[in-house]
């Protein structure tokens, strides 16, 4: 293990480091307290929580990590950390105590060709990048390539090849996590603490290094099928996927109006001439477009805006730059490119639905019409996950409870067209998207920070009281993301 503390720094770095906060904590590591470190860190990709901590301590290895920690359980200060910032419900944003940024660590250590050893602060943008000159590339990662490797092996991470390879916390296969009491572990597959820690949101330890999957890197051939029924496009999907036709498959909608199924092949281009796809031609779009409008002329605006959509988008996947005889050299930046930059915005908006296959089309349908009370313009990504067995990893997270081979996940996201809505209207509408995937028997990928009163709704006393039970026996301060997940021992 690397020696690198914060109790070698340099006298320059201990300077910067106000005395007074040293000298109140007794603090071996660099607390950063002045103004312009801490209001960095004032909201999350989701801005509806903000909040500024006391101090900030930028971590550039474990034994940073570990000293922040063991101080933290000596005096009871909270520790909320944070990668990529891109929680959507305040879980990353701390109101006290010290805010621990870990994207200083983001090295690529070591690969032998099947795996990877990375650091956990590095973005998925620069695993891939690592990577590359090396012909090799992630197995499963989550679409924003902004998001961390530790942070997104805290909750899941979902890929458009999720339905062959599962999430991205299926493919670590060891870690190197500081507890919560400041120990510095390292835990292999199978392990039971690893268990926990992944799809653990944070409360079980800190994820500091971790032993990925890698395979080789192949360009991907992309064609995408054209639907005006959500329910045709799902049962679609879910055939393609059963029959395990594809490396990459996922839903796009615009509104409910245009359905597009992307299906995706590494280094060749197929078709489905069996399966009697239930697509449809542009032209037949078009016309059932027209169809539709013509009876609601009032919303013949809409079509304006159809249109502006594919103007954007049709340059965006054929993009020279990422794409060579047709096929995507580089699906990291395509598909975070047409997910974030066309779908998104600065406030990330997508309450997501975890639910089973018998409610795949329900869900979807239930939650489109949830976007048309609250928003004009909105779009939902829906996309299978592959489960591997019935890991204690899923037992409470976005993976339902189910005997399918696969779970379903959607996002629905509001395309705000420049208009702008309070928060208070932005949280009706996500407690309304959440209230339909708890009536159908799902979870929710995002139910830490604001959305944590649903915990005990999803999935019930027993299983939130033995999580608890579990975290205060790693945790006894409760100092590690308090209030995240679950309720800290004084507030019971």
């Amino acid at each position: 293990m690397v020696a690198c503390s914060a109790i070698s720094r340099s006298t320059a770095d201990r300077k910067r480091c106000n005395p007074q906060l040293r000298a109140k904590y007794n603090s071996p590591v660099l607390l950063r307290e002045d103004r312009a470190s801490r209001v960095c860190y004032r909201t999350d990709g989701g801005q509806v929580v903000y909040g500024v901590p006391d101090a900030v301590v930028h971590a550039r290895c474990a034994a940073d990590v570990a000293e922040t920690l063991r101080l933290a359980q000596r005096d009871r200060i909270p520790v909320t950390c944070r990668g990529g910032g891109l929680t959507t419900e305040g879980e990353s944003v701390a109101n006290r105590g010290i805010l621990l940024d870990l994207k200083g660590m983001n090295r690529l250590l070591e690969c032998d060709g099947e795996t990877a050893w990375v650091e956990a602060g590095m973005t998925w943008h620069q695993v891939a990048e690592a990577l590359r000159p090396r012909g090799l590339d992630y197995v499963s990662a989550p679409l924003n390539m902004l998001s961390t490797v530790g942070g997104t092996l805290g909750v899941g991470g979902i890929d458009v090849n999720s339905p062959r390879y599962g999430c991205a916390a299926d493919q670590a296969i060891e870690l190197e996590v500081v507890t919560p009491t400041g120990e510095i572990v390292r835990v292999a597959d199978g392990d039971d603490y690893m268990e926990r820690v992944l799809l653990g949101y944070g409360q079980f330890g800190v994820i500091t290094r971790a032993r990925i999957k890698v395979r080789p890197y192949r360009r991907m051939a992309v064609r995408h099928f054209l639907y005006t029924d959500i329910g045709a496009a799902l049962d679609d999907m879910m055939r393609i996927v059963d029959r395990d036709l594809v490396d990459a498959c996922a839903v796009l909608t615009l509104r409910d109006d245009v359905v597009a199924l992307i299906a995706g092949f590494e280094g060749r281009l197929a078709d489905f001439p069996d399966l009697n796809l239930r697509s449809h031609t542009e032209p037949v779009i078009y016309a059932r477009l027209a169809a539709r409008y013509a009876m609601r002329p009032w919303r013949l605006g809409d079509l304006g805006f159809l249109r502006r959509r594919k103007n954007d988008l049709l340059p965006a996947l054929l993009n020279p730059l990422f794409l060579h005889e047709g096929a995507v050299c580089d699906r990291t930046v395509v598909f975070s490119r047409l997910i974030w930059r066309y779908w998104g915005g600065p406030q990330i908006v997508i309450p997501d639905l975890a639910i089973t296959r018998a409610n795949f089309e329900a869900a979807a349908r239930r939650g489109i019409a949830v976007c048309k009370r609250y928003f004009r313009y909105f779009t939902l990504y829906a996309v299978m996950i592959r489960k591997f067995g019935d890991r204690p990893r899923y037992e409470m997270s976005a993976i339902p409870p189910t005997g399918d081979r696969h779970v379903c996940g959607i996002e629905f996201s509001p395309l705000l067209e420049g208009a702008s809505y309070s928060r208070d209207h932005v949280q009706r509408f996500k407690n309304a998207i959440y209230d339909v995937g708890l009536e159908l028997g799902g979870s929710c990928y995002r139910f830490g920070g604001v959305m944590k009163p649903y915990l005990r709704r999803m999935f019930g006393d027993e299983t939130v009281d033995r999580h608890r039970a579990m975290k205060l026996a790693v945790d006894p301060a409760f100092i590690l993301n308090p209030n995240v997940v679950f309720d800290p021992p004084e507030a019971r």
